[in-house]
């Protein structure tokens, strides 16, 4: 882990200076990711981010912060329901703003970071990067490909598709067919 920068930092100050900071940090930190990573219980959490921060001001002389960040994130799969590594970035330039009313003097394409006690958490600013860049439903690519090609081979190799599969495990061990609905109609001719 690189810790060549500060937990926290001023951000009015680091503008003025037109300050770089950049580094790794470990995903273990990032206490509101770590809920959305499949990592069994128990088990800590391996990897890191890397990110870069640069302080500055726009056109209109505002303080702003360039953020970049990248991971290998372990998330899980919802096609196939197993881990799989997700390879996020995320890039944002963010208005420094001192209070919430400071919000309506920004445009609605600008986006903006709310300073509190005049000081900037590193960590904070990277975790709600990676959060934004987190899938809303992780989906494993490979997954999505090995399901087309296994589909289009059922439906050659079959000549049924897949309901002939379907039917085939509707069916008991000793060939009965299972009709879970069927006492249903006369239930309903009884009310």
């Amino acid at each position: 882990m690189s810790r060549e920068f500060p937990d926290f930092i001023d951000p009015w100050r680091a503008a003025d200076g037109e300050r770089q900071i950049a580094g790794t940090m470990p995903l273990a930190r990032l206490k509101r990711l770590v809920p959305l990573l499949a990592v069994a219980d128990g088990d800590a959490v391996a990897g890191e981010a890397s990110f870069s921060l640069q302080f500055g001001y726009d056109a209109q002389r505002r303080a702003s912060v360039e953020v970049e960040v990248a991971a290998e994130l372990p998330l899980m799969c919802q096609r196939s329901l197993k881990p799989y590594m997700e390879s996020v970035a995320q890039h944002s330039v963010l208005q420094i703003i001192a209070e919430a009313s400071e919000q309506q003097l920004l445009s609605d394409e600008e986006e903006f970071v709310l300073v509190e006690e005049g000081r900037l958490a590193v960590a904070d600013l990277v975790e709600d990067e990676l959060l934004l860049a987190v899938p809303q439903v992780p989906r494993n690519p490979e997954v999505g490909e090995v399901l087309s090609s296994t589909t289009a081979g059922d439906e050659v190799g079959n000549q049924g598709g897949l309901d002939a599969g379907r039917e085939a495990s509707a069916e008991e061990p000793g060939g009965k067919r299972q009709r879970p609905f069927a006492g249903l109609a006369e239930m309903m001719k009884q009310k």
